[in-house]
């Protein structure tokens, strides 16, 4: 059944939002047409802008009549229209109460109109109508003065009075004051009006040329002019007769198709086809029912893939399909593989592909954020699961059917927080960190985890990306830099006044007492979320002002406590987040530790994965892609091959089950959902209610030996069995 204007507006008003979104469509203008059903609250021109009465009472007048019969023999003596109107006007001035006024003003309007004198015409007009709107030639002028109108550029005015004009004509006239009112209401921005008027023009034609006349100006109209209310209120109603129906109907299919409005498409459609198979946008039609329906058709046993695979990001991408590849190796699992080329249009368009042409019961991917949103919300129109892998925050919530599988920024804060709180028994904190995005959300996230556990922060200085020196943010974090807020300098540098020294001894003894301010260390632990190459930088700056970070080296805090006669020496633990991690050096230690040396020693930081992790799932991947892949790349598996690998197997899991894997996207979506404890190269990986993946990430400690992976489990029972965790 043909869904009605009342049905189909609320729908088209929820749905605009979304395809605004996902830029299907070309933008529609505000709609200026009330309609059928409510008043929209816009200006629109209605009804006749003229007075009912007469507002001046015109009198015969003997002499004004002789003065007009003067004017007119002048008039048609002059050659020049605009003279002989001047003539006219001269009467209107001398006798403005009388009908050979009247008269004179508008024989003045037509001369000003012939001359295209518009503007002097649309003012003599105006004022005959105001003054008698039932003059005897009064629809003549205003026929005229909606024509002025409309060529000065008063569109809606001319609208206004032409479209009135035509509710009182017929035939040939009637016609034409439509075919100009249509052209006032395009002019005017008017395309709904516009619109109606070209559907009523094209069921009146009475020749085959204005019938095509009229619908190539509705088809002009529908695409990107009339907006989608319009074209609903328009279309309501209509009979399959008209002419114009055919465009109306199929463009409202198309609006549906992008609003993912999958019933209204296949009833409109139907419908079409059945009044208009001959029509030439019936193939199109017959295509877009097609695909329509091929989006409830998934292949159980097939998965799409999107990443880039060209262009500046394409590393990555083939890191994570390697990984797949690797996970999905002897299954019968058929990998679709779409190239983003990091482009947020084509992942939409690859996005749309997997699901209504190659039937993919899942996609794996993408990993940039934009192009994850883009995924994600195709997704969520189309009802396909989407396993992405970027760490954009907060993409799982655009809808039940976006999961994620990838290290973020908040699971990081919380593992660290939770190890040195939980674990290691810290309570006290300082940050310090790079004012890029990555550094500013770690810090942010770590702070609140902090807090929400009963810790506090005691300090936080922020550096530039770029900086390669340190001393101003480690004196500021123990109270060093500001020397004048402390009480100790003050009184040091008092104690000098009294002392008559040269200006060379001054500026020593003003040295010592700087020196011999004690840095004030009122936290247990940094968190410095950075790269490796910048931390290997900072962390010799904190020792510089006396904070000790190497507490796990016994030798070398016997060395310090002699050097500095410090029996009690107040240590700080450095946390890290997965930028600590480093490529191996010539030595064959990670080249943080060959740059950062002690500095970095006895420090602790996270990650998704640990290449060295005794972990027996990660070791079979490691093993696995070693064998695979060592000769063709020369490197070890990293953190994208491991999620890549990972994520190709839960969907494989899922789908070899042995009851039976999901057989439609719903029941797909459902089986990730409730995936539990699946054992994985980046640890033992559940979902939880917002679709994220959860699992244990790994700890890893730094000593002079290399990187070691943090048991936390057997740590935390020796904590809470009262034993020792530093």
């Amino acid at each position: 059944m043909h869904p009605t204007a009342m049905e189909v507006l609320p729908t088209l008003r929820r749905s605009l939002l979304v395809a605004l979104a996902l830029l299907l469509t070309a933008c529609p203008r505000p709609s200026r047409t009330p309609p059928a059903g409510g008043d929209t609250g816009e200006d629109v021109p209605t009804g006749d802008p003229f007075p009912k009465r007469p507002a001046v009472e015109a009198r015969k007048d003997a002499t004004a009549d002789a003065a007009l019969a003067q004017a007119r023999q002048t008039a048609q003596a002059t050659p020049d229209k605009k003279k002989a109107a001047e003539a006219y006007l001269s009467v209107r001035k001398a006798y403005p109460a009388t009908t050979a006024g009247q008269d004179a003003l508008y024989q003045a309007g037509v001369l000003f109109f012939e001359s295209k004198d518009y503007v002097n015409a649309r003012k003599s007009f105006n004022e005959l109508l105001f003054e008698n709107p039932l003059y005897n030639q009064a629809e003549d002028a205003k026929r005229k003065l909606a024509l002025s109108a409309m060529e000065v550029g008063a569109y809606r005015d001319a609208y206004q009075t032409l479209s009135s004009l035509a509710e009182r004509a017929e035939g040939a006239e009637r016609e034409q004051l439509l075919r100009d009112a249509a052209r006032a209401a395009e002019g005017a921005g008017l395309y709904g009006q516009s619109l109606t008027l070209a559907v009523e023009q094209a069921g009146q034609a009475k020749t085959q040329q204005e019938r095509d006349a009229a619908v190539a100006r509705v088809e002009a109209l529908v695409e990107g002019r009339a907006d989608f209310v319009d074209i609903a209120r328009v279309a309501e109603g209509l009979p399959a007769s008209n002419p114009a129906w055919p465009v109306l109907t199929f463009k409202l299919a198309r609006v549906y198709y992008h609003l993912r409005e999958w019933t209204r498409l296949e009833e409109t459609l139907n419908r079409f086809l059945a009044e208009a198979p001959q029509s030439p946008f019936a193939p199109q039609a017959r295509e877009l029912l097609a695909r329509a329906t091929r989006r409830v058709e998934a292949k159980p046993k097939t998965v799409g893939v999107l990443l880039p695979m060209t262009g500046r990001y394409q590393p990555i991408g083939e890191a994570v399909l390697r990984g797949i590849q690797l996970g999905l190796e002897g299954s019968d699992i058929e990998l679709v593989v779409k190239d983003t080329q990091g482009d947020v249009n084509k992942t939409g368009q690859a996005m749309e592909q997997l699901a209504f042409d190659d039937g993919a019961i899942a996609v794996l991917g993408p990993l940039l954020g934009d192009d994850s949103k883009r995924a994600a919300l195709v997704a969520e129109e189309l009802q396909l699961p989407l396993l992405t892998m970027t760490r954009q925050e907060g993409v799982t919530d655009l809808g039940p059917y976006v999961f994620r599988n990838m290290l973020t920024n908040a699971a990081q804060a919380d593992a660290i927080a939770d190890y040195a709180i939980n674990v290691k028994g810290y309570k006290k904190f300082a940050l310090l960190y790079p004012n890029i995005p990555y550094g500013v959300e770690l810090a942010d996230s770590f702070w609140d985890q902090v807090t929400e556990r009963g810790g506090v922060v005691r300090g936080a200085e922020r550096y530039s990306h770029d900086q390669t020196t340190f001393t101003t943010e480690a004196k500021k974090l123990v109270g060093r830099y500001y020397l004048e807020d402390r009480g100790d300098y003050v009184e040091g540098v008092r104690d000098l006044q009294g002392e008559n020294l040269d200006a060379f001894r001054r500026r020593k003894a003003l040295e010592k007492v700087k020196s011999g301010v004690e840095p004030i260390i009122d936290f247990e632990a940094i968190f410095m979320p950075d790269d490796w190459r910048r931390v290997s930088l900072v962390a010799p700056a904190l020792a510089v002002e006396d904070i000790v970070t190497n507490a796990c080296d016994p030798r070398d805090l016997e060395r310090i406590r002699k050097t500095t006669g410090k029996k009690e020496l107040k240590t700080v633990t450095l946390f890290g987040a997965n930028q600590w991690s480093s490529p191996k050096g010539r030595s064959g230690l990670p080249e943080l530790i060959e740059r950062g040396g002690k500095f970095v020693t006895c420090s602790v930081y996270v990650d998704g994965f640990f290449v060295d992790s005794q972990r027996p799932a990660t070791r079979t991947f490691v093993r696995k892609y070693r064998e695979a892949y060592k000769q063709e790349t020369g490197k070890d598996p990293g953190l994208l091959e491991a999620i890549g690998y990972d994520s190709g197997r839960m969907l494989r899991q899922l789908v070899e089950k042995k009851e039976g894997g999901p057989r439609t996207r719903a029941q797909m979506r459902d089986a990730l959902s409730n995936l539990k404890d699946f054992d994985g190269a980046t640890g033992r990986t559940s979902f939880n209610e917002k679709r994220e993946a959860v699992k244990q990430l790994f700890l890893l400690s730094i000593d002079n030996k290399g990187v070691t992976e943090i048991n936390v489990d057997k740590e935390r029972e020796k904590a809470a069995s009262g034993g020792s965790g530093s």
